[in-house]
């Protein structure tokens, strides 16, 4: 039996469904895993859209899930679980503890496959976030509660080195020509996200553009559906440098284009978490949520965090909560002047 396993690689079947952010969180871990313990196999359990996130990563299977077709309910899941079951798997980490993972979790019990769940820290994250009482202090970040699910599954040797490799990838062809001047910096900003708490509202965002449209920098908009495509557009026609890439390219491309520029600019948003996945510096903009509650990109420096001080922030975990700073969010307290000197800041450090 214990000289099988030897011959046999281990394999780890991740789940991690959803948000973009978190899911695009993982995949810098998984990398380094697979790196240390090249006799273990995982295979990641997401949604279709995500795969471009886990190309780069040898020794992973992505195995996609269809929550709103083949895999919807109960009865979904079950035929989800009997694809997974094929694989012969050695253990679950479960890094999204939601309802879908967990029943797929009691289905792999009764296989005795060893489980182990993230621990999301809710308890001290409503704390962080409560506004009598609040206790204010840097819980652990999400990365390393990743982490901890693999050392739980007796990869307690694991270790993670926080820091930004740039990826090397091919810009896309569409947009290679904006490449062609060297003496232009090339800055991302992704200036939406899915909870409107934690946008920077687009005037001041417009005013940040608007400056840096006259210093000698390419600025490509990131981000969004339609609604958010027409904004991109509007700033494209009006502003010289602009570029929008919003439904121009495809997930795939998006992350090649972003391995080439010098410099993100995001909210706490899966704009943040795709450069940190190509290893590109991001200035981060901070209103309700805060880098406390543990959602820093992988690899980015929290003196890169653009953020104020008030007694009632963090209101919010995820932004879907208002402000509680009074009358004016804290979000538009932060000065569009604020930005763009960090902006220069960063790019004249190279």
């Amino acid at each position: 039996m214990h000289s099988n396993k030897k011959v046999n690689k281990q394999r780890i079947i991740v789940f991690r469904f959803s948000a973009m952010g978190d899911v695009a969180m993982t995949a810098p871990v998984l990398e380094q895993f697979v790196k240390q313990y090249p006799d273990t196999q995982l295979i990641v359990v997401s949604r279709a859209l995500f795969k471009p996130f886990f190309t780069d990563i040898s020794n992973l299977i992505f195995h996609p899930i269809d929550p709103k077709g083949k895999h919807k309910g109960l009865m979904g899941l079950y035929r989800l679980f009997l694809e997974l079951k094929a694989y012969k798997v050695d253990a679950v980490a479960d890094l999204h503890n939601n309802l879908r993972s967990r029943v797929l979790c009691f289905f792999f019990r009764f296989l005795s496959v060893p489980i182990k769940r993230i621990d999301k820290g809710r308890k001290e994250k409503k704390a962080l976030t409560r506004k009598e009482n609040k206790v204010l202090r840097p819980l652990k970040s999400t990365i390393d509660r990743y982490l901890d699910v693999f050392r739980a599954l007796h990869y307690q040797s694991f270790v993670l080195e926080q820091s930004l490799k740039r990826k090397k990838k091919s810009i896309p062809q569409q947009l290679s020509t904006y490449f062609n001047d060297t003496t232009h910096f090339k800055v991302g900003i992704a200036p939406f996200a899915q909870h409107t708490y934690k946008m920077y509202p687009l005037h001041l965002m417009e005013q940040v553009i608007n400056t840096l449209n006259g210093l000698p920098v390419n600025i490509f908009i990131f981000g969004g559906g339609e609604e958010e495509k027409l904004i991109a557009q509007g700033w494209e026609k009006k502003y010289d440098h602009v570029i929008n890439v919003i439904g121009n390219i495809n997930l795939s491309e998006e992350l090649n284009l972003i391995a080439n520029i010098d410099l993100m600019v995001s909210m706490d948003s899966s704009g943040m978490h795709l450069a940190s996945l190509m290893g590109i510096p991001v200035i981060s903009i901070w209103g309700p949520t805060h880098p406390y509650a543990g959602f820093l990109g992988f690899g980015q420096l929290q003196e890169d965090c653009i953020q104020i001080d008030h007694p009632s922030r963090p209101s919010s975990v995820y932004g879907n909560k208002p402000c509680l700073c009074g009358e004016t969010p804290c979000i538009e307290l932060i000065k569009p002047e604020q930005i763009i000197r960090k902006i220069q800041q960063k790019l004249n450090n190279g």
